[in-house]
């Protein structure tokens, strides 16, 4: 099974936007040092977004901007100590699920 095309371009637009220093709703936020000086915290803004993305039974995907903001709310808290992230995260969209093996399987 594949992941589905409607997943595919909002994990791309998520990727470019943060990348590129230009997601609106971290404007003001510097945070591109994050990815040579923290990149644990960019590896949890990204399990935030997969573990919060939701889709249908089609593979689209129905709350990618959803997805985006609990993302990239960590990255604003962890920029700034006074910002607080509303609602509090739960554990599950916050775990750090096991990596694949080195090798492949197939």
């Amino acid at each position: 099974m594949k992941l589905s095309n409607s997943f595919s371009g909002a994990l791309r637009t998520f990727a470019y936007f943060l990348s590129s220093g230009t997601h609106y709703q971290l404007k003001g936020v510097d945070y591109l040092n994050l990815y040579g000086d923290e990149p644990s915290a960019i590896e949890l803004a990204y399990a935030i977004f997969a573990n919060v993305i939701e889709l249908d039974n089609d593979g689209n995907v129905l709350n990618a901007k959803y997805a985006e903001k609990r993302a990239v709310d960590s990255i604003r808290a962890y920029c700034d100590p006074t910002f607080k992230v509303e609602p509090p995260y739960e554990q599950w969209e916050i775990d750090l699920h096991k990596a694949p093996p080195m090798k492949d399987l197939i």
